[in-house]
């Protein structure tokens, strides 16, 4: 019996992923059941998923592989707690069936009936399986849902969509199609959007612009070109801050040197961490922006995660390696976080892991207390990316870590890509997303959630009879 039946006119009406005038306004298809999508890039020495012939030559796996519905850090934010719904809105690449196969999906948590709703199939590119077309979404102070589709060089549009109502993920309008990368859309309350995103013009260049409450926007903005670039950024009230690295001779495995820029007036200006003004786009790798530069170690910098502490200055999580192939000739890996404070960066090591795509998250809490959640723990694929996800913590500002806790144990699979949800409450179930996959053949993802202590884990049904279920409790102490 085919899953989709009841909503199969829908679905063959949108699976092109063409912009048109019948999505305006228009009742999306849902599907039964949370299945996150599968991806390799096939670089293995023994035959992946589909390539019996392949002769690969990296020994050890994979760059990166695996569950990644919750994919890429630079996809931001994917998760947004709404306290006037009470609800946690997430999105993730989804999959057709648990086949390779994307869905751009959305749903929500309801925090006083601990349920989830059938997830919403927001979009349909027509067979595209990478996940670098994941989506990310913002919340405007009307409740509307805006979700931006990311596209993957000019070969393949992003899409923005906005909800026709409040808290609700049944209709959407298509806003626009964009050339859009790895989106960050950050809603400044009162103003309208922060777009920070990539375009692919021969390396992979940053860009921002500003989207007004009716959806508007004007012309994209430079913000740096030293021959490519990955950011990670975040919002407090107008203040908008990302951090990223450059990609010598252009080619995204040379990921090196940290910089750090933020605006507090809709992209108008650009500062620096001290305040210093800075004109962009940054063309110079040796500019004011610049807070270390990994290549005189020749470390490589691979960005998590930003935030504020509770003073607002910028703490920055990383992980450092020697190589950017899978395995032990790029260890140490380590997890790093860049603290500014009193006009000094400092960097302090928060522990080692097995892959440069060991990617979690970090918070403050209003307490000082620095919290880590991410995959540092080897996991059952043991060069893969990803591993056994663990929470750690710092009360002294980032100089020292303690492992407080182990979520995940005993795993089939590698869990990866643990994501964070912004404005989640002390209390919350809810405040962190993540899937699961193996990394070194094709398998179901599934995914799950948990409270910031990681100490009840909750995972996502896989297949949904009703039209709303209970996430099962997986893991508690």
């Amino acid at each position: 019996m085919n899953r989709f039946a009841p909503f199969s006119f829908l679905l063959v009406l949108f699976s092109v992923g063409l912009a048109s005038a019948a999505e305006d306004e228009t009742l999306k298809p849902k599907d039964d059941g949370y299945r996150g999508i599968w991806f390799t890039l096939g670089q293995y020495t023994d035959a992946p998923y589909g390539k019996k012939d392949w002769k690969g030559f990296w020994d050890y796996g994979d760059k990166y592989s695996g569950g990644l519905g919750t994919y890429t850090a630079d996809h931001a934010p994917i998760a947004i707690y709404a306290p006037a719904a009470k609800k946690t809105f997430f999105c993730y690449g989804g999959s057709k069936g648990g086949q390779r196969y994307l869905y751009n999906m959305i749903s929500y948590y309801d925090h006083e009936d601990d349920r989830v709703p059938r997830p919403t199939i927001i979009h349909d590119k027509g067979g595209v399986d990478d996940p670098h077309d994941d989506s990310s979404l913002t919340i405007d102070p009307e409740g509307r849902i805006w979700v931006y589709v990311a596209g993957r060089a000019r070969s393949r549009p992003g899409f923005v969509y906005r909800s026709v109502k409040p808290y609700d993920i049944d209709r959407f309008e298509l806003i626009s199609s964009d050339e859009i990368c790895y989106p960050q859309p950050w809603y400044v309350e009162g103003e309208g959007i922060v777009e920070l995103f990539t375009k692919y013009t021969g390396v992979r260049e940053l860009y921002w612009n500003f989207r007004k409450p009716d959806g508007s926007r004007g012309e994209d903005q430079k913000l740096a070109g030293i021959e490519g670039h990955y950011q990670v950024s975040f919002r407090q009230g107008r203040r908008v801050i990302t951090a990223f690295n450059r990609h010598p001779k252009g080619h995204p495995d040379n990921r090196t040197d940290a910089y750090y820029l933020e605006t507090r007036d809709l992209g108008k200006t650009w500062q620096t961490a001290d305040g210093r003004t800075i004109a962009p786009p940054l063309t110079d790798p040796d500019n004011a922006a610049r807070l270390k530069a990994y290549s005189e170690e020749n470390r490589l910098i691979y960005f998590h995660d930003i935030t504020l502490d509770s003073q607002g200055n910028p703490v920055i999580l990383a992980v450092t390696s020697s190589d950017h192939r899978p395995g032990p000739q790029g260890d140490p890996r380590t997890w790093e976080v860049m603290h500014h404070k009193e006009g000094t960066w400092r960097i302090h090591k928060v522990t080692n892991s097995t892959h440069n795509y060991d990617t979690g998250s970090i918070w403050v809490d209003g307490d000082g207390t620095w919290r880590i959640a991410g995959p540092t723990e080897r996991g059952p694929q043991r060069w893969g990316g990803g591993g056994e996800v663990a929470v750690w913590k710092s009360r002294d500002e980032g100089a020292t870590w303690t492992k407080t806790h182990d979520v995940t144990k005993d795993s089939p699979r590698n869990h990866s890509y643990v994501r964070k949800v912004i404005g989640a409450e002390p209390d919350t179930p809810f405040a962190m997303l993540w899937a699961d996959g193996h990394t070194d053949k094709l398998s179901v993802s599934r995914l799950y959630f948990t409270d910031f202590e990681g100490k009840t884990v909750r995972r996502l049904p896989y297949d949904m009879e009703g039209e709303f279920a209970t996430p099962e409790v997986v893991g508690a102490e």
